[in-house]
């Protein structure tokens, strides 16, 4: 009998739960990841994970809300049918993490603790400190080594997923490389699963571990796979300025009661602890009254900016402002959120339980991704919800099973039969925006949601006729030979001479950082995108004459890096050719000569598709099925300030994100 088997290349948390579902359905699973899953970047995340439980029930949330909450905070460029679904599937992921042997924090009575986040007036936010990320990817690992004792999981870590081996329309396996040995091989799959993360190095310094290169995608998308929502990319609103990278403050500082604030006086060189109260702004507070310092993560980075470029109010006139916790218990501070404090004082030399933390917005996340698809439930409201309303009831018969097909097999799946995409890397859940501690549950949603479909394609569907096992050898041995006469061309250019900044990667990669946080950032105009489609163009061509400083025969990392460039810079294009198709402002997308939504010719998905003989990217606009819930305006409560005279003296309209200090 033959042995289907799936690939999942991506070793953090939406690989993890999808190498458990397919493991535990009996199918063998092949999982890739370029460093030990443990060091995948989901252990980084820090704040929480959202879920509707019964404590929250008690104060009027629900499942519902949880999904409405998350249309309304992306402004409403989301899959609306996969968010519902999510959401309703929320509090059984949580009790599962959690026989898993997660610790969530507790309340005294011995319920699991809940934190405010952004977007939200209830609390929601399920925790484990602040190092959610790592205790959910050491529970997952745990359950992965299980099978792997089993013989049904193969760990591949240290390799590097190079291509898609894709045959008559359809995924049968992928091309990788050991990064030790740099060994490269093909291997067959009747499925691939990609769960590879964000993009964050195409802007050079990001919260990204300095894996999340988008390269693994980018493959994805120069074989032909969609990419949506390119554009989309989130800049978090509290991280530590660094010479090397910036160092993400989680949101849930700001939800354990952390305030937002610079002082009233322009110029104030005074020490934060005496600046008495009355001289401080708590511009979040002011501005939006209802949710503070707990707006969406889009709202409060552009107030940040603001603050600090457009009016020149940062602390110590740079750019940054306080995020204040020195009011709240030092104690209470240590249990809630004692991971994030000990990176702060780590790396600042300073205790936010004392000081305040002086932070900066920093390039954190990717709601765009590759194009997926899926196959709706059978929740069809008689009328779609008429707006947004903190603590929205459910409406009747609201459970699982009702936003998405349970194990529809095009579910998460890309344009190409056979290839899905989980987690990050999928544009589906997030829109323009993406709430606070969303992320880790749509990656374990994808992974334990998605992998039933993943698993009935490969029973059900083709490859239950035609097992990627019976096909002929050279479909795979033309991409073994395709993926090494590209290794020999780049090794080929060591010893042509030293490389100067025009083919030096390294510079190529600086350049590519800077323009991209420049023009493609907090604010956009069509001016700056202009010259950053301009720029691209000239690192494209530099690129094709890169020269590579070492051959060595194993672990060459300059090696690695100079190939990702290429990539990056193909993902660069869709996102600055996004932005500047999309002529509104929407989520973290927002334009200062398009201010407005325009939901009558933008509330439509980006798609970047990818023209091999050209290398040129072509953008087009999907609609979007918003029938659950109608589009409003997101206000968050904000005051109405359209009669405050403005100030002349103060420029609205910068064409560049200037470097955190």
């Amino acid at each position: 009998m033959t042995q289907h088997r799936v690939i999942v290349v991506g070793g953090g948390l939406a690989g993890l739960a999808a190498s458990v579902r397919v493991a535990e359905a009996g199918l063998a699973v092949d999982l890739f990841s370029l460093v030990p899953v443990k060091r995948s970047h989901s252990v980084c995340a820090q704040g929480g994970i959202n879920a509707c439980n019964e404590v929250a029930r008690q104060q009027g949330y629900s499942e519902y809300e949880h999904f409405d909450e998350t249309i309304y905070g992306g402004d409403f460029l989301a899959d609306q049918h996969p968010v519902l679904e999510m959401a309703n599937w929320a509090p059984k992921i949580i009790d599962l993490l959690d026989r898993m042997g997660v610790p969530f924090n507790r309340t005294a009575e011995g319920m699991r603790d809940l934190r405010l986040f952004g977007g939200s007036l209830f609390k929601r936010t399920h925790f484990a400190g602040a190092t959610t990320g790592q205790q959910l990817i050491y529970a997952l690992d745990e359950q992965t080594r299980r099978y792997e004792s089993e013989g049904k999981v193969t760990k591949y870590e240290y390799w590097e997923f190079l291509w898609p081996v894709i045959e008559d329309g359809r995924c049968v396996g992928i091309v990788a490389q050991d990064m030790r040995t740099m060994q490269v091989r093909s291997f067959r799959a009747d499925a691939v699963i990609m769960a590879t993360g964000g993009c964050g190095l195409v802007f050079g310094k990001s919260t990204n571990s300095i894996i999340c290169n988008g390269a693994a995608a980018a493959r994805c998308y120069q074989a032909g796979v969609w990419y949506a929502n390119a554009e989309m990319i989130q800049v978090h609103p509290t991280a530590i300025p660094g010479a090397d990278k910036l160092r993400l403050m989680s949101e849930s500082a700001r939800g354990e009661g952390g305030r937002v604030w610079v002082p009233r006086k322009k110029g104030d060189t005074r020490a934060a602890r005496d600046i008495p109260e009355a001289e401080r702004s708590y511009f979040l507070e002011e501005k939006y009254p209802a949710y503070g310092n707990i707006v969406p993560r889009d709202i409060a980075t552009r107030e940040i900016f603001d603050i600090c470029v457009n009016q020149g109010m940062g602390v110590g006139g740079e750019n940054q402002v306080y995020l204040d916790l020195t009011h709240k218990d030092p104690d209470y501070l240590t249990k809630k959120l004692g991971g994030i404090l000990e990176i702060y004082e780590k790396f600042v030399g300073v205790d936010p339980r004392h000081e305040p933390m002086k932070i900066f917005p920093a390039v954190h996340y990717s709601m765009g991704g590759l194009w997926t698809q899926f196959t709706k439930g059978s929740y069809n409201p008689e009328s779609p919800r008429p707006k947004h309303k903190s603590g929205s009831p459910a409406p009747l018969g609201s459970d699982v099973g009702l936003g998405m097909q349970l194990g529809a097999i095009n579910n998460m799946m890309t344009n190409v039969k056979g290839l899905y995409a989980f987690g990050e890397v999928n544009f589906a859940y997030h829109g323009a925006n993406r709430l606070g501690a969303n992320a880790l549950l749509s990656c374990i949603f994808d992974g334990l949601f998605c992998g039933v479909s993943v698993v009935n394609y490969v029973r059900n569907d083709a490859p239950s006729k035609s097992p990627a096992s019976d096909l002929p050898a050279s479909a795979f041995d033309r991409v073994v030979e395709q993926e090494n006469q590209k290794s020999k061309k780049l090794l080929a250019t060591v010893g042509q001479g030293n490389a100067d900044a025009a083919t030096n990667p390294y510079i190529i990669g600086k350049e590519l950082g800077d323009e991209m946080t420049a023009a493609c950032t907090v604010v956009r105009t069509e001016q700056r995108l202009e010259k950053c489609v301009a720029k691209l163009s000239e690192l494209k061509e530099r690129y094709a004459r890169v020269r590579l400083p070492d051959d060595a025969p194993w672990s060459n990392q300059s090696f690695t890096y100079a190939r990702a460039i290429g990539d990056m810079l193909a993902i660069a294009d869709a996102v600055a050719l996004g932005a500047k198709g999309r002529k509104e402002s929407r989520g973290a997308h927002f334009r200062t000569d398009y201010p407005d939504r325009d939901d009558a010719n933008f509330m439509k998905t980006t798609v970047a598709r990818f023209d091999p003989s050209s290398r040129a990217t072509g953008i087009a606009f999907e609609p979007i099925d918003a029938s659950l819930i109608l589009p409003t305006a997101r206000t968050y409560g904000k005051k109405d300030d359209s009669k405050k005279p403005a100030d002349p003296g103060v420029k609205r309209e910068p064409e560049t994100v200037p470097a955190a200090s």
